[in-house]
């Protein structure tokens, strides 16, 4: 009975003893990869990035989501006449795969949400994409290729990363190209469809195409042309060919640029410091003619240090406080205020009115010679 009673105490305190694996793992082994099975059901024909297709099940097994989903996107008011057109084929492509839509054209907005048919629960992620292009001016048969497994879609913003209005219409232009060649470009060795609109650009097809047509917008919209990693693209698909290099690097194959740009004033700087120092060997100048040798610049004055700080300027108030301004009414200081800007207004239209009349002044005239003074010009 005590050595049961031991037992059932040891048992309830948690202190039995472990067994002892006399066994030590390997030491050559790195320690994350020490606790790994062997998979033999994983061979190298399998592909483990293929997309299985999942296609509806039967109707006596399919069990609806508790659950409904929905996502509303607002349009622009130019896409209204296009998306009333083509709603019926759009609502009829959903429906084939569960989803049902909606068009508010008082609100502006349209809406994807699952059914009680709904089998997939991403594909009304994939509707959500479709109302996206359709929204930023993709056509609806190109806009619903995005329901199939394998083609995804990514709209990228562009409008906050240039400042300058010109400079931003210049390098959004640059993807496009003359006559929409870059863009054709880009899309024949990305296998992506691209439309630049407005402060977007959107782009359909495979998830790595995706990912390089971005770093093509981004980077040009940061003043890198894309003509740089259409050639990148250009030497890898040609390098992909060669199976001796599979599993090499490839960087000694693709082009270096250069990645640091002389800002004007330091290309100003450069070209100044050529001619001086051109002048100083030479004694010519930068165009070739031959010169006389530049007199050596005088240097300017150092400067006496003071310790102390430079006065403090007076501030507006201050100015207003000195020449009694500041005392004045509301209605004084615009009566004021009214009677400088009649004066300024008063002497830009007498300048502007003595340049009108210029043109109505005569030169001066020579008139001709009468016949005394001709026969007093033949005596003389």
């Amino acid at each position: 009975m005590a050595s049961t009673s031991a037992a059932s105490s040891s048992k309830s305190k948690g202190k039995a003893p472990a067994p002892v694996d006399s066994a030590e793992p390997p030491t050559d082994v790195p320690k994350n990869k020490r606790h790994r099975k062997e998979k033999p059901w994983d061979t190298d024909d399998i592909d483990h990035w293929a997309i299985e297709a999942f296609p509806a099940p039967a109707a006596d097994s399919h069990r609806p989501f508790t659950e409904e989903s929905s996502f509303a996107l607002l349009f622009p008011k130019y896409r209204e006449p296009y998306l009333r057109s083509v709603w019926s084929s759009v609502t009829s492509s959903l429906e084939k795969v569960g989803l049902a839509c909606e068009l508010d054209l008082v609100q502006g907005k349209m809406t994807v949400k699952t059914t009680r048919k709904t089998w997939d629960p991403y594909i009304v992620f994939k509707g959500r994409d479709v109302l996206k292009l359709l929204a930023r001016g993709v056509n609806a048969p190109q806009a619903l290729k995005v329901l199939q497994d394998d083609i995804a879609c990514d709209v990228i913003k562009i409008g906050g990363l240039v400042r300058n209005k010109e400079r931003f219409v210049k390098r959004r232009q640059r993807i496009v190209g003359p006559n929409g060649s870059t863009l054709k470009a880009i899309e024949l060795l990305t296998d992506c469809y691209i439309l630049v609109q407005g402060n977007t650009v959107s782009a359909m097809g495979s998830y790595k195409g995706l990912k390089e047509v971005r770093r093509i917008v981004i980077d040009c919209m940061n003043n890198v042309h894309p003509i740089y990693r259409i050639k990148e693209l250009m030497i890898r698909r040609e390098l992909a060919k060669d199976p001796k290099l599979v599993n090499e690097s490839w960087d000694r194959f693709l082009p270096k640029f250069q990645k640091r740009h002389l800002k004007t004033s330091e290309k100003t700087a450069k070209k100044n410091a050529v001619l001086d120092r051109r002048v100083e060997t030479h004694g010519e100048a930068g165009d070739g003619s031959a010169t006389v040798a530049a007199a050596p610049k005088p240097k300017p004055a150092k400067k006496v240090y003071t310790p102390f700080p430079p006065a403090q300027q007076p501030s507006k108030i201050d100015l207003q406080l000195a020449s009694g301004e500041y005392f004045l009414k509301p209605k004084e200081k615009e009566a004021i205020e009214k009677k400088k800007r009649e004066d300024r207004q008063k002497g830009v239209a007498e300048e502007r009115r003595a340049q009108r009349e210029e043109a109505f002044i005569a030169p001066p005239e020579t008139a001709e010679p009468t016949v005394h003074e001709r026969k007093r010009k033949r005596r003389e």
